[in-house]
């Protein structure tokens, strides 16, 4: 990746979240503000950003869809997706900062526009909630917890077809998910998961095994589709709440700081790595900024050149 430069976008959403509780607005979206605040242009090396508005978000239903402001969710994406293939096609190394896990479903519409993608994952939860696991008529979703069901196919067209790119945006056997926190327990909510060819990483399985193999596992099946450019999309809730509280929903256990960046620092200088989604930041539970400023020391140790 030598030579490219670090385009950062600001994409302010938090279109993807539901209320944590009566009259609640999820605070993802301060998160691009409060990061720049702390540094992170200069940290990663970036010039000016692209900073998008910010969409209206709404606790209630849009008319013809049950995901949760999915009218406003598919034009900011779109939007998003047009900014995204503008930096590919610049050959700029991409850092969406968002704002929830449901920009990243325009950043895949985007950098898909230039070619085939398989996709990194690390996220301390599948997000793979669809209507095959759930009931559409009595609940509203949510994308923030459906993004990589929705990337792989499943769910709404209003957010799995993309104009000018096929459907799915990402195939099964291209996806590795790292870190999720939830798939030993017997309550599991979303099992059907673990019958898909989704190369799947638990933090349980990633904390044994260590950080250089599971940069191993992720190499073998990014380089099974050798053609395929890839994305790296990381939700900062694969880190422990005792690390990164501010955040939709924390959990614990997660990733190790230091086997983070080094399992991103593994991925991020590849060529074939097109950009990263950086998601669900909250700066409403960070009040003095330490936590904006921690992610942003973290976000400074990538190499993405």
């Amino acid at each position: 990746m030598s030579g490219r430069i670090v385009q950062v976008i600001a994409a302010p959403s938090n279109l993807g979240l539901r209320p944590l509780r009566p009259g609640h607005e999820p605070g993802t979206w301060r998160a691009p503000d409060a990061l720049f605040d702390a540094g992170l242009l200069d940290a990663v090396g970036a010039g000016a950003p692209i900073v998008m508005a910010r969409p209206a978000w709404k606790p209630g239903p849009d008319p013809g869809t049950r995901l949760r402001n999915g009218i406003a969710m598919r034009a900011f994406n779109l939007a998003l997706a047009d900014h995204v293939d503008a930096t590919c096609a610049r050959a700029a190394f991409t850092l969406v900062v968002g704002g929830d896990c449901s920009i990243l479903l325009g950043a895949l519409a985007g950098a898909r526009r230039h070619g085939p993608l398989a996709l990194v994952h690390a996220d301390g939860h599948s997000d793979f909630r669809h209507p095959g696991n759930y009931d559409p008529a009595t609940t509203l979703g949510a994308v923030a917890g459906m993004d990589l069901a929705l990337a792989t196919g499943r769910g709404e067209a209003l957010m799995t077809d993309w104009p000018g790119v096929p459907t799915p945006l990402v195939h099964d056997r291209h996806v590795v998910q790292i870190g999720e926190r939830e798939g030993r327990d017997p309550d599991f909510a979303w099992p059907d998961v673990n019958d898909t060819a989704i190369e799947r990483i638990d933090v349980f399985a990633a904390n044994e095994m260590g950080a250089h193999a599971v940069l191993a596992r992720a190499r073998r099946t990014l380089d099974a589709a050798s053609h395929h450019r890839f994305w790296v999309h990381l939700d900062v809730d694969v880190l422990d709440a005792a690390v990164m509280p501010a955040v939709d929903s924390p959990g614990s256990p997660g990733i190790a700081p230091d086997d983070l960046v080094l399992v991103l620092s593994g991925l991020l200088p590849d060529p074939r790595c097109a950009g990263m989604t950086v998601t669900v930041f909250d700066p409403d539970l960070d009040p003095d900024g330490r936590y904006a400023r921690l992610l942003v020391g973290l976000l400074g140790r990538l190499s993405f050149r």
